[in-house]
């Protein structure tokens, strides 16, 4: 059943992503992918939609999230991202605010491209619906581009749902990953 939810999944979302990317360890799978709609505003500042699917032991996660990405003035090499998505678990929902920073290494071109991304998605008790009290994630992620267009990365997630009668930490481990822009 879970190899079906994980073909289905990338053969929806990689139909129309800029990005897909896979990432696992021992116990989970997450797929992610993004929809880059900059080319249809063209204001100059990208408007991504995202959607990601998480499968654990013991629970499944779904996102879709609405987001702009601009660089920085003055800051080489950084872009920040802000936005608000939907997290829906199995008696779980809620709309975290995001805020995304990525950072590309100054390499020159013998070296990859290679960047660090840090996310925070929070929901306090006003955006957690259903069951939820509030909902916190973060991660950490180093990316490199292998071969242009393919990306390695590896990374930390942790998503604690609190819920009304209890507090509940759905995930906190380390990962790794393939990233496919296109």
């Amino acid at each position: 059943m879970m190899k079906h939810l994980i073909f289905a999944s990338c053969l929806l979302t990689g139909s129309f992503a800029g990005s897909l990317g896979l990432n696992i360890n021992d116990e989970d799978v997450e797929v992610r992918a993004t929809v880059d709609m900059s080319a249809a505003i063209g204001n100059g500042i990208n408007y991504l939609i995202e959607t990601s699917y998480l499968h654990t032991e013991e629970d499944n996660l779904f996102k879709v999230g609405f987001g702009a990405t601009n660089t920085l003035k003055g800051a080489d090499g950084l872009r920040l991202t802000l936005g608000l998505e939907g997290v829906f678990g199995d008696d779980y929902a809620a709309m975290p605010l995001f805020c995304q920073a990525s950072l590309r290494l100054p390499f020159d071109d013998d070296i990859p491209a290679t960047s660090f991304t840090t996310r925070i998605d929070y929901a306090p008790s006003v955006l957690s619906f259903s069951d939820a009290e509030k909902y916190l994630e973060y991660r950490f992620e180093a990316d490199m581009e292998v071969i242009q267009s393919i990306h390695l990365y590896a990374g930390y997630r942790n998503i604690d749902t609190d819920y009304e009668t209890y507090d509940y930490n759905l995930n906190d481990s380390w990962y790794g990953g393939l990233r496919w822009g296109f």
